[in-house]
């Protein structure tokens, strides 16, 4: 059967599907989510089996990239076998977004399951910040994690920073040399404004991508990369390193022109686009009577006029989406 496209009003070819398989995390970052988290009762959450059926469906429309996101993906009960499943449906890129605690045991049944790339969470190299950050993490099981996917041999291994000022903004040249040490890409992320956040102030905390880059230069020659990756990072090269530094920008440089991407809500909402909170019950349309591949296919294409031209984030720390980054998955 010939590949469908999935087309928005503005031309854009959506070919990037982000799946949020859970909910929970193990960590409590401050940026993703507060401190006294309520999750999702369990029916309310899609199963795997459910997961594996969006993503067949989305294939089947043309998608090419899958990411498996959280929550903590790993977390997830036998979230391997749906690796397994995703992994046979022959994507051009199939990868995952992880904090890392579950690394040093997972890595290597993932990348055997079929897994391409791991995007790992690393906020600071200082143990006592990074436990503060995350309010429950422990540096030194990440690290181990980044050196147990570094040698089960994945395609790509990037690491994601987001970035406070504060908070870990002077750690910007460690991390770097540590990329280029470990031999893996770097993105430094914008944080948005997703979710009631208390613990600081986002307006004050905000530091741009063009910051981090005015930092990095003063160590390192930043040259613009010519390849995409089909995600939103803008990336850069520096010379006598195969470490590639990318910048995620929602705020300072908003990539929508070329938004190639949406996501579903580990309760099965179709999220049209990360800033917006444009939506399609995919989980009413997978738990109907009776449930057709067709049906489901045709609420995904029809979802895509609902896909906005671009989302509006503020600097000054508002929040303008309610639903915290992990439900809206990573």
């Amino acid at each position: 059967m010939p590949h469908a496209k999935l087309t928005d009003r503005f031309g854009r070819t959506v070919n990037y599907v982000r799946l949020s398989v859970t909910d929970r995390c193990d960590f409590r970052c401050v940026y993703c989510m507060a401190e006294d988290m309520t999750f999702l009762p369990r029916q309310q959450v899609l199963t795997l089996e459910e997961i594996a059926r969006v993503a067949r469906n989305f294939v089947a429309l043309g998608t090419e990239k899958i990411r498996l996101t959280g929550g903590e993906p790993l977390v997830r009960k036998d979230i391997l076998e749906l690796v397994k499943e995703i992994g046979s449906y022959g994507l051009r890129d199939f990868a995952m977004t992880t904090n890392g605690s579950q690394l040093t045991t997972m890595a290597e049944p993932l990348r055997k399951a079929g897994m391409h790339r791991l995007n790992i969470s690393l906020d600071s190299l200082d143990a006592e910040k990074f436990h503060n950050i995350t309010r429950t993490g422990r540096l030194s099981q990440v690290l181990d994690g980044i050196d147990a996917a570094r040698e089960a041999g994945f395609r790509g291994i990037k690491l994601n920073t987001v970035v406070m000022k504060g908070r870990n903004d002077e750690e910007i040249p460690e991390l770097i040399e540590f990329a280029r040490k470990k031999q893996v890409d770097i993105s430094f992320i914008e944080e948005m404004p997703l979710g009631e956040i208390s613990e600081h102030d986002r307006g004050l905390a905000l530091c741009t991508s063009e910051e981090v880059r005015d930092i990095i230069r003063q160590h390192h020659e930043l040259v613009p990369a010519t390849e995409d990756s089909g995600g939103p990072a803008r990336y850069y090269r520096m010379p006598g390193s195969r470490t590639r530094v990318g910048f995620i920008s929602p705020h300072s440089h908003n990539f929508c022109s070329t938004c190639n991407r949406v996501r579903v809500t580990v309760e099965g909402r179709l999220l049209l686009c990360l800033g917006n909170e444009h939506s399609v019950d995919l989980r009413r349309v997978l738990r109907g009577n009776p449930v057709t591949d067709d049906k489901l296919r045709e609420t995904i294409i029809n979802a895509m006029d609902l896909k906005p031209e671009k989302h509006h984030f503020s600097t000054n720390g508002d929040v303008q989406i309610l639903r915290f980054m992990n439900m809206t998955g990573g």
